[in-house]
């Protein structure tokens, strides 16, 4: 079986990781969508709980998806998973110079891990989720940008945090 993790913070899911997750379940017999807690980075919008409650809602209509959730060393998680291979979105030059560095490191780390890199829909490049989030803080439109069953839950978050 060829399985694959997609990890990520994810805070929150937006479509340009919906297209990638998508596109990865047809190369992939199961594709574990793998949100990964990230203490170098600045305070999640959304708990460890919301998103992956909003990661399984949002990707119930891909069969072979399974969302999880970890923290520490991808490359331990792999292992602990039996997942060879590591599933990233690219929507830049930017990231892929980032994403790049990333998967020669993991490869020295451990050899048998492969990182499959797959480009953004180009109807997706600008969109992060920072971007999102600095969208629904300041009342923007996110309609379009985020699965519609999560975008009620991410406008009502931010209300409540106001």
């Amino acid at each position: 079986m060829r399985r694959a993790i997609c990890p990520g913070s994810f805070d929150p899911v937006t479509n340009g990781h919906i297209d990638i997750f998508e596109r990865a379940s047809v190369m992939f017999d199961e594709i574990l969508i793998s949100v990964f807690t990230n203490p170098l980075k600045d305070h999640a919008m959304f708990s460890m709980e919301e998103r992956l409650s909003m990661l399984q809602e949002a990707t119930k209509h891909i069969p072979n998806a399974k969302v999880t959730f970890f923290s520490g060393l991808l490359n331990e998680y792999c292992k602990q998973q039996q997942t060879p291979f590591i599933v990233r979105g690219l929507r830049a030059f930017s990231d892929f110079e980032y994403e790049f560095q990333r998967a020669l490191l993991i490869k020295k780390i451990d050899h048998n891990l492969e990182t499959v890199f797959i480009m953004t829909n180009a109807k997706y490049s600008f969109l992060s989720s920072s971007s999102i989030r600095e969208l629904a803080v300041f009342g923007g439109d996110i309609s379009g940008l985020v699965p519609e069953c999560i975008e009620e839950k991410i406008k009502n978050h931010v209300i409540v945090k106001r």
